[in-house]
């Protein structure tokens, strides 16, 4: 798979769920001293989470600490399988063009707005007969990076 359309920059975050975000927030925020920086709550993806971040500026990362809105319906955020991480895409419609078309399978849902408000998409934790190539049992959200982040990480690597 040469000739790729876009760059994978770094990690934009880490999702983890569980039934109860305030037991995660003692560890993660009260013990390790992360911030929270914002929420999000979304009835159709049944989520609720607190946005924690490490670092600041273009190269911060978030910790998204997430529970379900309604423990008996789907998506179970607080199921091992939604636990997932966020990498920044310096071009996400090329990436999801090409990546469609070299047999990577995508979760539904297409590009949309995700919680800290950037284009998303996730590729599915399952391949397919006709589409083999995913995150082999992880759930990865390919997130698009907005100018500071990518002028960041080319001064990074050059």
């Amino acid at each position: 798979m040469s000739d790729r359309p876009f760059k994978v920059l770094g990690i934009q975050q880490v999702a983890i769920g569980g039934p109860d975000k305030e037991k995660m927030k003692k560890l993660w925020v009260d013990s390790l001293g992360l911030t929270i920086t914002g929420n999000f709550k979304s009835e159709r993806e049944n989520v609720d989470e607190d946005i924690a971040a490490i670092g600041s500026g273009p190269l911060k990362v978030e910790v998204d600490l997430m529970q379900p809105v309604d423990p008996e319906k789907k998506p179970a955020v607080h199921n091992t399988p939604l636990n997932h991480i966020g990498l920044w895409i310096d071009d996400l419609a090329a990436a999801v063009e090409w990546l469609g078309a070299n047999g990577v399978r995508f979760a539904p849902g297409g590009i949309r707005k995700g919680a800290a408000g950037f284009d998303i998409t996730f590729l599915h934790p399952k391949g397919s007969a006709e589409l083999p190539i995913s995150g082999e049992g992880v759930l990865i959200e390919l997130v698009q990076a907005p100018p500071e982040v990518i002028e960041a990480f080319g001064k990074l690597s050059a």
